[in-house]
């Protein structure tokens, strides 16, 4: 937390980040595992979802976020499903969680716009106005040539 008061919403939101991200160290052993067996990893959200969104509440910093999951095996793709939202409230059921309003939402696309910035992950952003069967077909191109592309790559350690 950079600075603020402390308060029981806090509590409940460092309760929920550290929560995933002890899921995370607890699971990263046999994802290394996997990894070394050349079993590929398709995980939603990973540790990038909950950085962006536990840092765009109140007085919590992007850097100070990303700590629990440093360390985690570096993802050789991240993909970015990017929709308007104007596109995303005419989806159905837009609205029914806590945190699908409009201002909130701009600012989790602004921690996610500065996540991207980070050069030594491969952000790839995908247009998800489109079809089903585009995007699928889209999202199986960019991870078949990325899986091509890093093979013979050692792993790496996310945000070290």
């Amino acid at each position: 937390i950079c600075h603020g008061k402390w308060t029981l919403w806090k509590s409940v939101t460092l309760f929920f980040l550290f929560f995933f991200s002890f899921s995370h160290v607890v699971f990263r052993p046999l994802m290394k595992e996997k990894l070394h067996q050349g079993i590929t990893l398709v995980v939603d959200r990973y540790a990038f979802s909950g950085v962006a969104f536990t840092s765009a509440k109140e007085n919590f910093c992007l850097d100070w976020c990303k700590q629990p999951d440093v360390g985690l095996p570096k993802p050789d793709l991240v993909l970015f499903l990017q929709l308007s939202p104007e596109e995303a409230a005419e989806r159905g059921n837009f609205g029914n969680e806590r945190y699908e309003n409009s201002s909130f939402q701009e600012k989790v696309l602004q921690s996610f716009y500065h996540l991207m910035k980070d050069k030594t992950l491969n952000w790839k952003t995908m247009d998800a106005s489109k079809s089903i069967e585009d995007l699928h077909r889209d999202i199986k191109s960019v991870a078949e040539e990325t899986m091509q592309e890093v093979q013979n790559k050692p792993l790496g350690e996310l945000w070290k």
